[in-house]
């Protein structure tokens, strides 16, 4: 196959290749990238008192910048979903030994950056709950900056950089269910549960139709939102519940109601959602920050947890499963090269920021601190991650064998 010159959908061809995937998320990387910056030109502009009004502005009883955080992500997360629930069944995470390597650099690539930032803030019991800012990696970003490299990084280390970000979003998105949960509102979580349940029925009965897929899954997302459980959530649960295998043997469909909606929403989460999200977001004044605040145990932490932490983690347990011989070297792949991945897994930004307000709440002196710390871990490390692989094709190549 060649790769399409436009992420969007022109002619609907089942089963995204990989090489579609990567180009989508590559390209919403650098608009994502553009928009972070511009937010912070605002931010730090004349057009602050602006920037600031509209993000608060009223409708329908909650302010835009909560529409754009519990509304537009969970179409966000709902893509995640999909994308996890391909991946495990039909795609690079459907087998154990495919599981086993990134799944082991996700989960210490969670890990050590959570508690690198404990330690940071051990004596701070207020800034405890921002232990899960640094732990999942952002996918746009992260391949936007490989796909600066071009060919000059084997596609087995993409195909392994996309499988650790899926397995830590899930990781992400579990986290915000057991941590971030203040209230529970049974009856409305009861109502959401038994959408689901009318979900899986129609799954079950091989209903390929989008429609009522969407139409209860808007249901699962309001009684979700109205019981307290965070409503991005339901976007996951719907996503689980989509078909991917359509015939009677099992097989993956040519035009499955799964590869349809993730086609559909691919373009549109990689060039508004995601974007929009960031730029309300990423906005930081620069000149409320006093260098007491930049170098407050919060930023401090989430900065290292992100630069420090991933590179550790990720790369010390990539390292370790090859060398025991649990799991094989990527294909063409340097140990730099790996490395260089391993950085790259810091850039943290989308989930990461999504993570601090649900840790300390929008306008908190303490989110605008760790918000400080995200864009300069990130920054860090998309940086040094490129200067590592930048000169990494110099570089012989060992075999793909077992070590």
């Amino acid at each position: 196959m060649t790769k399409p010159k436009s992420i969007l959908p022109q002619r609907w061809r089942p089963g995204t290749t990989l090489r579609e995937f990567l180009a989508t998320e590559a390209a919403g990387g650098y608009i994502l990238m553009a928009a972070a910056a511009a937010a912070l030109i605002v931010a730090n502009s004349p057009f602050a008192s602006a920037y600031n009004a509209a993000l608060h502005f009223d409708l329908a009883g909650h302010s835009l910048l909560h529409w754009i955080n519990d509304g537009l992500m969970a179409i966000f997360f709902l893509l995640i979903g999909l994308e996890v629930k391909r991946e495990l069944i039909a795609g690079g995470l459907s087998t154990n030994a495919r599981r086993v390597l990134p799944g082991a650099a996700a989960v210490a690539g969670m890990v050590v950056p959570a508690l690198i930032y404990l330690a940071f803030n051990y004596s701070e019991p207020a800034h405890h709950d921002g232990w899960a800012i640094p732990a999942a990696t952002d996918i746009a970003f992260a391949l936007g900056v490989l796909a600066l490299l071009g060919n000059r990084v084997p596609g087995s280390l993409k195909i392994l950089l996309t499988a650790i970000a899926i397995i830590d979003d899930l990781g992400a998105i579990i986290i915000i269910a057991v941590a971030y949960t203040l209230r529970i509102g049974y009856v409305d979580l009861g109502l959401a549960v038994m959408g689901i349940v009318v979900l899986v029925g129609l799954n079950r009965m091989k209903v390929t139709s989008l429609i009522p897929y969407l139409l209860i899954g808007v249901f699962v997302w309001f009684e979700t939102l109205q019981s307290g459980v965070h409503a991005t959530l339901a976007g996951v649960a719907v996503a689980f519940t989509i078909p991917l295998k359509t015939d009677e043997h099992g097989e993956d469909g040519n035009f499955s109601p799964l590869h349809r909606l993730e086609h559909r929403l691919a373009p549109i989460v990689a060039f508004f959602i995601v974007p929009v999200f960031g730029f309300a977001n990423a906005g930081v004044s620069l000149l409320d920050i006093t260098p007491e605040i930049a170098l407050g145990s919060v930023p401090v932490g989430v900065a290292l947890g992100l630069f420090i932490g991933k590179q550790i983690g990720v790369f010390g347990a990539i390292w370790a499963m090859v060398r025991l011989g649990f799991a094989d070297m990527p294909v063409d792949a340097t140990w730099r090269q790996v490395f260089g991945v391993a950085i790259l897994c810091g850039i943290g930004f989308t989930m990461s920021l999504f993570i601090a307000a649900l840790a300390f709440g929008q306008g908190s002196i303490e989110n605008e601190a760790a918000k400080l710390g995200i864009l300069a871990g990130s920054l860090v490390a998309a940086l040094l991650g490129w200067a590592v692989l930048a000169g990494s094709h110099k570089e012989g190549r060992p075999t793909a064998s077992r070590k």
